[in-house]
C-alpha cells in the first residue's frame, strides 16, 4: 500500500496534520457551545448528563415465539439491563400474519412474531410496563403495535400516562434505505401525525417517534448524509404535524432520534455534537418552537453492524467497543452494543452478555462518564462539529429547494446519493485503500466452529397454529365490526388509534389490521429513477 499523502474523513472531510487555535477562529463558545443542557446543546442535552444517571442500556433483542423472547428479555434484564428494545419479525414488520403464504419461512426469524395481543401479553409477561422503558424497532404497522403494548399495559393494571418508551415509527427512512413500507408516503405520514396527536393526549411520557439516520448510514450513507437526511426526515414530520394543526410545543419534546455509531471515532463524536447543535437551530429558527424541550435532540444510538465481519468475528469486539465509546463521548441517551457474532447468526445469549458487559464497562470503569463532553475544545473535534453541521446543512437548503424530503425520496435523489456513497466505500476496499482486518488485511485460516443461534423450525409451525386457533376462538362478529370501524376512519380524518386500539382489543389480528388499510390506502410500489 502506498504512503498516503492526504487523510479524509468517511464523508471526504480533509484531515490536516495537526489543528491549532486558528483552526477554530472567531470561536463564540457561547454560540457555538454553550453550557450543557442550554442552547445550543452542542455538549449535551442535560446539565449533569453521566454525572447524574448513565444512558439506557438497551440490548436489542427478540427471535422466534414471544414465549423464547419473554425468557431473553427477563435473562438481560437480570443482567442488568435498564431497558427494553424489541426485534421483530420481518411478516410483523410488513403486516402480514404467521399463517399467511408470503410469511413462510420468515416467522421469527430476524426478530419475535407478533400476529395479536395475545403474543404481546406473552411477550410481556412478568414484566412489569410501568417500570420498564420499551423501545420497539417498527414502522409501517407502529400504529397497531404500540396499540397492543397500551393494551396489555391496562391488563397489568398500567394506565396509558405511566408508560415510557419509543416506537420508531419513521417510514420516511423505509423509502430511501430499508424498503420494510406498506402504504403510500402521503398516508403513511397521516398515521404518523395520528399517534403524535392520541400519544400527546394519553401517553405523554411515550417517545413518538425515532426518527433514524441508522439505517440511512447502513445503507451505505457517510456520516455528513446520515445527519443531513435524518433531520430532513425530521423536518417532514413537523411539517406535517404542524400542518395537522398540532402544537409544535405539544408535540416536538417527544420526539427522538435514532443514530449510527461507526468505525471513524472522532469524526462520530462531531457528528452527533453537529446534529444537536443543527437540529436545536431548526427547531428555534424554523419551526419557532418556544419551549427548550423542543430544541432537544435526544437519540438512541446503535453500533454499526454492517462493519462487522464474518471473518474473524471476535475482532469485531474491538469495533463495537470503539464505536459505544464514541456514542457516549457524542452524549447518546440511550445504547445497544452489537454482538461480535451478528455477521453469522442472531446473537447467542453469551455473545449478547457481552456487549452488555462493553457498556457497563464504559460507564462504570472507564472515566469518561465523570465529567460532561470531555473532549470539547479540541481543535480538531470543534473544526470537525463546523464542517459536519455546514456540509449537512448545504444538503438540508438543497432538499427544501426541490419541495422537501418527501419529493426528494419521490424523485430518487436521497436514494442515489446513498448509493453513490456506498459504492465509493466499496470500491475503496476492493482497492486496499481502506484497510478492514480480517477481510482485506491481516487475513488467517480459520475453522468454522463458532457456536450460532439457530431457530427451531418447529416454532414457526407452532405460532402458525397459534394464530389459527385463536381466529377461530374469538368473537368473529366483534371482529368485524371493528375492522369496518379501521376503514371507515381510514377514508376520513379522524384519528385512527382509536379505532386500531379497539380493533385489537377485539384480538383482531396485525395483518388484519393491516389489510384494512391497506383497502383504503392501497400498497406502495417503489419507481426506481437512475
Amino acid at each position: 500500500m502506498e504512503e498516503k499523502k492526504k487523510f479524509f474523513t468517511s464523508s471526504g472531510i480533509e484531515i490536516k496534520t495537526v489543528y491549532k487555535p486558528e483552526d477554530i477562529e472567531p470561536f463564540d463558545y457561547d454560540e457555538k457551545l454553550g453550557m450543557p443542557g442550554s442552547y445550543p446543546f452542542t455538549r449535551g442535552v442535560y446539565p449533569e448528563m453521566y454525572r447524574s444517571r448513565l444512558w439506557t442500556m438497551r440490548q436489542y433483542a427478540g427471535y422466534a415465539t414471544a414465549e423464547e423472547s419473554n425468557k431473553r428479555y427477563r435473562y438481560l434484564l437480570e443482567q442488568g439491563q435498564t431497558g427494553l428494545s424489541v426485534a421483530f419479525d420481518l411478516p410483523t414488520q410488513i403486516g402480514y400474519d404467521s399463517d399467511h403464504p408470503l410469511s413462510r419461512g420468515e416467522v421469527g426469524k430476524v426478530g419475535v412474531a407478533i400476529d395479536s395481543l395475545e403474543d404481546m401479553e406473552v411477550l410481556f409477561k412478568e414484566i412489569p410496563l410501568d417500570r420498564v422503558s420499551t423501545s420497539m424497532t417498527i414502522n409501517a404497522t407502529a400504529a397497531i403495535l404500540l396499540a397492543m403494548y397500551i393494551v396489555v399495559a391496562e391488563k397489568q393494571g398500567v394506565s396509558p400516562e405511566k408508560l415510557s418508551g419509543t416506537i420508531q415509527n419513521d417510514i420516511l427512512k423505509e423509502y430511501i434505505a430499508r424498503g420494510t413500507y406498506i402504504y403510500p408516503p402521503r398516508p403513511s405520514l397521516r398515521i404518523i401525525t395520528d399517534i403524535f396527536d392520541y400519544c400527546s393526549k394519553y401517553v405523554p411520557k411515550w417517545n413518538t417517534i425515532s426518527i433514524s439516520g441508522y439505517h440511512i448510514r447502513e445503507a451505505g450513507s457517510t456520516a455528513v448524509q446520515e445527519v443531513a437526511f435524518t433531520l430532513a426526515d425530521g423536518i417532514a414530520y413537523v411539517e406535517a404535524a404542524i400542518k395537522r394543526g398540532l402544537d409544535v410545543d405539544k408535540f416536538a419534546p417527544r420526539l427522538s432520534f435514532f443514530f449510527n455509531a461507526h468505525n471513524n471515532f472522532l469524526e462520530e463524536i462531531a457528528k452527533f455534537r453537529a446534529a444537536r447543535r443543527l437540529w436545536a437551530k431548526i427547531m428555534k429558527e424554523r419551526f419557532n418552537a418556544k419551549n427548550p424541550s423542543s430544541w432537544r435532540l435526544r437519540f438512541h444510538t446503535q453500533t454499526a453492524g454492517s462493519t462487522l465481519t464474518a471473518q474473524q468475528p471476535m475482532v469485531n469486539v474491538v469495533r463495537v467497543t470503539i464505536q459505544a465509546l464514541s456514542a457516549v463521548l457524542g452524549g447518546t441517551q440511550s445504547l445497544h452494543t452489537n454482538s461480535m457474532d451478528e455477521a453469522l447468526s442472531l446473537p447467542t445469549e453469551s455473545s449478547a452478555r457481552l456487549a452488555l458487559r462493553t457498556q457497563q464497562v464504559i460507564g462504570y470503569e472507564s472515566g469518561v462518564t465523570d465529567t460532561v463532553d470531555p473532549l470539547a475544545g479540541s481543535y480538531y473535534i470543534e473544526k470537525l462539529t463546523d464542517e459536519i453541521e455546514k456540509r449537512a446543512q448545504e444538503y438540508i437548503e438543497k432538499i427544501d429547494k426541490m419541495g422537501g424530503m418527501l419529493s426528494a425520496i419521490e424523485e430518487g435523489y436521497v436514494q442515489r446519493e446513498i448509493q453513490d456513497s456506498a459504492y465509493k466505500y466499496q470500491m475503496e476496499i476492493e482497492k486496499n485503500e481502506k484497510v478492514v482486518v480480517g477481510v482485506n488485511k491481516f487475513q488467517i485460516e480459520e475453522e468454522e466452529n463458532y457456536d450460532i443461534l439457530k431457530i427451531d423450525e418447529e416454532m414457526e409451525r407452532k405460532q402458525v397454529e397459534r394464530v389459527k386457533r385463536l381466529k377461530k376462538e374469538r368473537d368473529g362478529d366483534a371482529v368485524r365490526k371493528s375492522l369496518e370501524k379501521v376503514k371507515d376512519v381510514a377514508k376520513g380524518d379522524e384519528n385512527l388509534m382509536f379505532p386500531i386500539i379497539e380493533a385489537v382489543k377485539n384480538y383482531a389480528t396485525l395483518g388484519e389490521i393491516s389489510d384494512a388499510l391497506r383497502e383504503v390506502f392501497g400498497e406502495y410500489r417503489e419507481e426506481i429513477k437512475f
